[in-house]
């Protein structure tokens, strides 16, 4: 290989490393909050009843998901008319501020209703910038891509997510071990979040290093907020079409992440430890299994690696988890949850890269971030939703049965999509 060849690779590896930095923030933010939900409500949301104050906790994370359509919106047409950079700054700068928020504010013993007021302000801060990060990540690691390998790269947009689940859960079992349940409780779960404070100027300086992309550099019209919209409302089945695409990602995603601690806890009866070691794994597991099913859409396309791994969670996902609460044990928690991430994995390695193909190029951020945020509204709520459906039917399985719903979703969107995108096309070529 030439010293050219070799060096232009080195810039490749950099530009991703640097583009994915934030994306490690927002996800770990967003762990760190489901991993001590437990904790969290006891702080924030004191109750005389269990479930009312882990569900109030549960609520709070997916309000977060809430503001994601808007920041989608808002900073979507912000980056596509401003550049990629500016605006990948803009959003780690607003994750920054909504972590600092959930860090420090005092519980409610101490300052009363306004500890969750604030609380709850910092998880929209974040909804709102991790609005468009991944979109904005997304398209920024596809117009970075070498010819053929689209799939792969944007496949690592998921995969610094899965070292943020890893980082998280690490730390998680760390203090696990160190400090007694009652600390935890009571002080230590805060630690996370501080720790995550800590690394945000680092991630400004890797970031703030990052350059604009050469295809936008040459898109002479950047569309104004206006264009943006319109072109929103004439592309509006792209937009819920891939909306149901994402909603398999983001529904399967908390399930094997965020929620796993709290489902190996509350309903399993397993201890913390476990929980977050089969969480680490699981992480690591995606972050397997993401770049392969990226470059495996490269040679076979994006529909079949979609068809086959919807199909395959419609008729597993459920069953699995069947399986795992008849006899819950720390190697059923680990087997099932590493079937999931196949399962999880497989499927957004494909999903991710095709979302941005789909998308009008001069909207592409936009489009991207408004399909994913509508989607994480439904699918962020999945801690939320998993609770609410085993407390109402008594079934300890009905998570899997929300995951498979969630397929549904994908397998029909995926079929729509592709149907109207060959259509658009021979309209295109006739």
């Amino acid at each position: 290989m030439s010293s050219h060849a070799t060096s232009a690779n080195d810039s490749k590896f950099k530009s991703v490393f640097r583009v994915v930095s934030g994306n490690f923030l927002e996800m770990y933010d967003f762990m760190v909050y489901g991993y001590y939900a437990s904790a969290i409500a006891k702080t924030y949301f004191p109750s005389g009843n269990e479930f009312a104050s882990l569900m109030l906790a549960l609520s709070v994370f997916g309000a977060g998901f809430l503001m994601r359509p808007i920041g989608a919106i808002v900073l979507g047409a912000y980056i596509d008319h401003h550049g990629r950079r500016k605006g990948l700054i803009l959003t780690l700068a607003m994750m920054a501020a909504g972590t600092l928020l959930v860090a420090v504010i005092p519980g409610y013993a101490t300052i009363g209703v306004l500890a969750p007021i604030i609380v709850l302000l910092g998880r929209l801060l974040q909804g709102f910038s991790a609005g468009v990060e991944l979109g904005g990540v997304s398209v920024y690691l596809s117009e970075i891509a070498t010819k053929g390998n689209k799939g792969f790269y944007c496949s690592w947009q998921s995969g610094s997510q899965q070292v943020a689940v890893v980082f998280a859960a690490l730390i998680g079992v760390g203090m696990s071990r160190i400090l007694p349940p009652d600390q935890m409780t009571s002080w230590g779960w805060r630690v996370p979040f501080i720790i995550g404070c800590l690394i945000v100027p680092f991630l400004f300086i890797i970031r703030r290093s990052l350059q604009e992309t050469e295809e936008f550099l040459a898109r002479k019209h950047r569309p104004q907020m206006g264009e943006i919209m319109k072109s929103m409302l004439s592309n509006w089945g792209i937009v819920l079409a891939g909306m149901g695409m994402v909603i398999m990602t983001t529904v399967s995603f908390y399930m094997i992440t965020a929620y796993t601690p709290t489902f190996g806890k509350e309903v399993l009866k397993l201890s913390s430890i476990d929980a977050l070691v089969v969480t680490v794994f699981v992480g690591l597991s995606n972050l397997v299994w993401l770049p392969l099913s990226g470059a495996l859409s490269d040679r076979v396309g994006r529909r079949p690696v979609l068809l086959f791994f919807t199909v395959l969670t419609i008729l597993t996902s459920y069953p699995a988890v069947q399986w795992l609460v008849a006899d819950p044990s720390f190697l059923r928690l680990l087997g099932v949850e590493l079937w999931l991430s196949f399962l999880y994995g497989s499927y957004n390695g494909a999903m991710v890269v095709a979302l941005t193909e789909v998308m009008p190029v001069e909207v592409r951020t936009t489009g991207f971030s408004l399909a994913y945020s509508l989607a994480t509204t439904i699918g962020g709520f999945t801690p939320a939703i998993s609770t609410y459906l085993i407390h109402v039917t008594g079934n300890k399985a009905a998570p899997g049965a929300w995951m498979a719903v969630a397929a549904v979703c994908g397998l029909i969107a995926t079929l729509v999509l592709y149907r109207s995108t060959e259509a658009r096309s021979q309209y295109k070529t006739a």
